[in-house]
């Protein structure tokens, strides 16, 4: 796969149409609304809007993958993701028009099918245009039926990581005698199979478990002729896919900023583009007159989202974080460069669902007064009443206090929280056995109790739990397949990496501070909430929750790294009712875009499906850190 870059050939333009799916197609009855995610018509809108060479699309979750899964298999599903064939229907005039190449990632379980029926499509307009899909995601014939017995034998993601202690939860399908089904087990595969049907003449590509970035990382790879060597090149590459694969949260979406601009450029944020140069460095933008913003602090912020420090792992290319630099170069328009690269490591992530047994939660509120002493009583009754046998046999039961009434409330709502208890178990009778004793109170409860809606909430509905691992690379069967027709299907494997480096220990430190930033943290201070000089992004990476913050303005830079340590970001988290000492908090620096970004190990939970925090993807995290109030130097802030 080698070939020699073309130093003239102008930036590639690769628009992205969209970040995400939903979970799997979920209905919402009686009223037939089904959620989807982001609309299909933004394959058009990127098509149309402007020029562009590719347009890529992430429809993939870690779990709508696993939610359609068993329906799959059953045959009550098409496995692919209904948005991306509606986005081609609506778009493959245009495609073929424009000579627009697509890559999606929209195939999930089922990428030949998609293929397939995009193959018919193009045969009925008479489009001049050829479809390949990629297969070897798929591991679920080798690693299942069943989840293994010992943990051995599917190595965990973090298991390598000593310094870890995992969640009592983490290898819950090896408590039992029973075999445990394994649902779905899909392997991240880089970019190197989309670029061998690139080059065999593919226009349009469906992909299954591509990583995010995969399908940009393609098509600036096969645009500027790299070779699969081109570390720094790929490297680049891999973080501009990583900027726009979540569509609106590069260009407003998700922005812990957005109150400092006028609310209305974010109703509808146009979705963004990547402009990809020879050298791996990028332009982030957008089409003129769409709604949002593309500025540094877009940018900086969706750079922190879902990290795990400063080496972002590839099946391609491991990218070099260190370094990176973010400028407004235009409006709308931002360079990101300085991004450094090496060999792919020799393993990649493995995603695993099995069935977790069975989860429910109840909402229950209180009024004002006393309200600490109310859920104090409920508990102590609601553990009174279920029988020791089902307590035994629940492996979660949370209460969690949501809220503070507010002092001399206006209104009963200001005056209102409420307690969230959450439960789950492999047996059904087990996750019950709470409501049947939210039964036994009765006439029991506190002064002023009452709940919303309804108890719907309390039956149990089974769930999924994940178990990230991770799988060799040559041991990949990976292949891109052309369709010439209903019956004929070409074949080509698309091989390994030629090189790899293994995982190295992850890097954590606190800064130093210099003699002049000592002398200005002992300076005279003046309390601020964090987020009134700081932006942040949160999320999640698993069981682990990633954490970035940053400064807009320079001049709070060294204040920021030198307060921001492993030790201080504990001290702000002692008194949270999910914290736990046995997590791990690991620490780096991004300096030239004045950041700090932590990964804490184990947060949350499980993770996916499985986690039972109210944040279980850790979203509002950056933004529960912000509204922490600091002792800033006077100083900086005048």
């Amino acid at each position: 796969m080698s070939a020699s870059p073309s130093e003239n050939r102008p930036p590639v333009r690769v628009a992205n149409c969209s970040g995400y799916h939903g979970m799997g197609s979920t209905e919402i009855k009686p009223t037939g609304l089904t959620y989807k995610g982001d609309p299909a018509y933004e394959m058009y809108r990127q098509a149309t809007l402007g020029d562009v060479d590719f347009i890529t699309g992430d429809y993939l979750a870690e779990v709508n993958m696993a939610n359609n899964a068993q329906s799959f298999q059953r045959g009550e599903h098409p496995g692919y993701e209904q948005t991306a064939w509606q986005g081609i229907q609506q778009t493959i005039n245009v495609i073929a028009e424009k000579g627009i190449k697509v890559v999606l990632n929209g195939g999930a379980l089922n990428p030949k099918g998609l293929a397939l029926k995009v193959h018919e499509l193009i045969h009925q307009k008479g489009l001049a245009l050829r479809v390949a899909y990629l297969s070897g995601d798929d591991l679920y014939t080798k690693f299942g039926p069943n989840m293994p017995q010992s943990p051995e034998q599917l190595q965990h993601l973090d298991a390598e990581n000593s310094s870890i202690k995992p969640s009592p939860l983490t290898y819950a399908f090896t408590n039992t005698t029973k075999p445990i089904p394994m649902v779905s087990a899909h392997a991240y595969l880089g970019a190197r199979g989309i670029v061998d049907g690139l080059r065999r003449g593919a226009d349009i590509i469906i992909c299954g478990r591509v990583a995010d970035a995969s399908p940009v990382i393609a098509a600036a790879w096969y645009w500027h002729s790299w070779s699969e060597s081109d570390y720094d090149r790929l490297a680049g590459s891999l973080v501009a896919g990583h900027l726009i694969e979540c569509s609106a949260y590069v260009t407003g979406g998700n922005f812990s900023g957005f109150d400092r601009h006028p609310i209305d450029m974010f109703v509808k944020p146009g979705f963004p583009i990547a402009e990809i140069d020879v050298d791996g460095s990028c332009v982030i933008a957008k089409h003129p007159g769409t709604g949002g913003i593309v500025d540094v602090d877009t940018v900086r912020c969706q750079f922190l989202y879902e990290l795990q420090g400063n080496i972002y792992l590839n099946s391609d290319v491991s990218a070099v974080l260190d370094d990176i630099v973010v400028e407004q170069v235009g409006k709308d328009r931002v360079r990101v460069h300085g991004v450094r690269g090496y060999a792919p490591p020799p393993t990649t992530k493995l995603a695993v669902f099995y069935p977790g047994g069975f989860e429910a939660q109840l909402l229950l509120n209180a009024t004002g007064y006393g309200s600490d002493k109310k859920w104090d009583l409920i508990e102590r009754q609601l553990r009174h009443f279920i029988p020791k046998e089902s307590i035994d046999k629940i492996e979660t039961l949370e209460f969690q206090r949501i809220g503070v009434p507010a002092p001399d409330p206006r209104s009963q709502r200001q005056s209102t929280t409420y307690l969230r208890i959450f439960i789950a178990a492999v047996e059904a009778d087990a996750v019950l056995a709470v409501a049947r004793a939210m039964q036994e109170i009765s006439l029991k409860h506190f002064s002023g109790f009452h709940s919303s809606l309804d108890m719907r909430t309390a039956v149990p509905r089974p769930f999924l739990a994940y178990y990230p691992a991770i799988v060799k690379q040559d041991d990949l069967d990976e292949e891109i397949h052309f369709i010439d027709g209903p019956d004929s299907i070409i074949s080509f494997p698309t091989g390994h990496p030629p090189a790899y480096k293994a995982l190295q220990p992850r890097v954590s430190y606190n800064h130093t501070p210099s003699s002049d930033e000592v002398a200005l943290l002992q300076s005279p201070t003046r309390s601020i909430r964090l987020g009134d000089i700081a932006l942040a992004r949160s999320g999640d990476k698993g069981s682990n929750l990633n954490f970035g913050i940053f400064v807009p303005d320079a001049t709070h830079w060294p204040w920021l790294r030198s307060y921001m340590s492993v030790e201080r970001l504990r001290e702000m988290l002692v008194d949270d009712d999910d914290w736990d000492e046995s997590f791990l908090v690991e620490r780096v620096e991004f300096p030239y875009i004045h950041a700090v970004h932590f990964v804490i190990y184990g947060i949350l939970g499980r993770g996916v499906s499985s986690s039972s925090r109210l944040d279980g993807f850790g979203k509002g995290f950056a933004d529960y850190v912000r509204d922490k109030v600091v002792d800033v130097p006077a100083e900086i802030l005048d």
